[in-house]
């Protein structure tokens, strides 16, 4: 069993859909058990559980930043949680700061499509080929990113799905987020 103490990211690649309603809104899984990142991590079932009732007993949340920069907040995960799939996540950016603005825009264009995790390794087992078997994880952020590692893991949309290869679907929520922003006198 090895332990590790520093800040570690892992990387999973979205992009199906987000839906506008009181903010922009997002969800999907940031992590999948089992599968293999390309740097050869393989996240175990359960690895969060721990992390997550710890940050449930002191009051916390696991944070939404831009790109894994602590001081660029840019809205709230609403739910967090482990289901048999992986790392389930669902939130809100919040249109009220810039950059949650600039992401939505971003997403709705395409230019951004992953999620990554901010964390601590608690527990990991090497295994064969380099790869580690992450057993127990410490969750500190879940990140909007440029370059995702897990391309399989998914934001799933809320209501109509946009496809990710759904060009003219990428549109139409382009253009519900130019609405908005509009409304809003962005």
């Amino acid at each position: 069993m090895q332990v590790e103490s520093e800040l570690e990211r892992k990387f999973c690649r979205f992009g199906d859909a987000l839906t506008v309603k009181d903010g922009v809104e997002i969800e999907g899984y940031a992590s999948f058990f089992g599968a293999a990142d390309q740097g050869g991590d393989v996240v175990l079932k359960g690895a969060y559980a721990a992390s997550l009732k710890a940050l449930a007993v002191q009051g916390r949340q696991v944070k939404m930043l831009w790109q894994h920069d602590a001081r660029e907040p840019i809205g709230v995960w609403d739910e967090v949680r482990e289901d048999e799939k992986g790392l389930y996540v669902k939130g809100r950016l919040l249109e009220s700061v810039a950059r949650g603005r600039e992401a939505a825009a971003l997403i709705a264009a395409g230019a951004l499509d992953g999620l990554s995790i901010g964390y601590r390794t608690k527990k990991a087992l090497r295994a064969g080929e380099g790869k580690r078997h992450l057993q127990e994880l410490e969750l500190w952020e879940v990140s909007l990113v440029t370059f995702p590692m897990l391309p399989s893991a998914r934001v799933g949309a809320k209501g109509d799905s946009v496809q990710s290869g759904d060009l003219a679907g990428l549109r139409s929520l382009a253009d519900v987020l130019r609405g908005a922003a509009q409304d809003m006198k962005l």
